[in-house]
């Protein structure tokens, strides 16, 4: 049976956003959650690996054993959820600027929720993390000023020149990144989603931040096309 529901439809700011479930028949009915924003596709859970990879490939490189994180956009949940899967992470703070998408994972609407709201470790806070990196503090938010962490993990633009909205284009600048660099602990990373593969001339804007850059290029099965696609994860370390 052929299932199409819209959970939920909000007018924000940033435009009009709605959260859909659905069955996929040219993939045997599997359920499908999916958000729209101003009709444009933003994510599927059909398509979450690079999402799940930007969590595994920033934390792999961090050492210690209580390490504090930021997530900056929530989606889907997959990236926190990921991040929560390593058992190292004491405190995990998703920094969302849009209120439905944190009352989707409140109220469980989808996948991931219940297994955020179960952990103890998860903050959900509203907030623009763009003004947050940037603002004249040592840590994130009023109630972390002072409070450097180990990791900010990114994923809200689709890649470092092609943003969600204008407004965040000055963040990925040398001022922009510095600022942000400023509030993570000597040996931490900042890593970022791009639906891009890797751009060299990013590489050397981070390098010129950051100590050192790696990008990693995560590939997974398009089952729409019968072959793979492919995102990249940016995880710059400051030593």
């Amino acid at each position: 049976m052929h299932i199409f529901k819209e959970l939920d439809f909000q007018h924000t700011p940033l435009g009009e956003i709605s959260l859909r479930k659905r069955s996929e028949p040219r993939l045997d009915d599997i359920l499908i959650y999916e958000v729209k924003m101003n009709e444009e596709f933003l994510m599927s859970s059909l398509f979450v690996e690079a999402e799940l990879q930007l969590a595994h490939l920033g934390l792999a490189e961090l050492e210690g054993e209580h390490l504090d994180v930021i997530v900056g956009g929530l989606g889907l949940g997959y990236t926190a959820f990921a991040a929560l899967e390593n058992q190292k992470v004491t405190s995990l703070k998703v920094i969302d600027v849009m209120q439905p998408v944190i009352d989707w994972h409140k109220r469980e609407l989808v996948p991931m929720g219940v297994e955020l709201n179960a952990d103890e470790r998860c903050e959900l806070v509203l907030g623009d993390f763009f003004a947050l990196s940037t603002a004249d503090s040592n840590g994130f938010g009023e109630a972390n000023n002072d409070q450097k962490v180990h990791a900010v993990l990114l994923d809200i633009d689709h890649t470092p020149d092609f943003w969600l909205t204008q407004s965040n284009h000055s963040f990925y600048s040398q001022e922009g990144l510095s600022a942000m660099a400023d509030k993570i602990l000597p040996g931490g990373i900042f890593a970022l989603w791009s639906d891009d593969l890797p751009d060299e001339r990013f590489i050397q804007l981070l390098d010129s931040v950051f100590d050192s850059t790696i990008a990693h290029v995560v590939t997974f099965p398009n089952p729409y096309t019968q072959s793979e696609s492919s995102n990249s994860v940016y995880v710059a370390r400051k030593v």
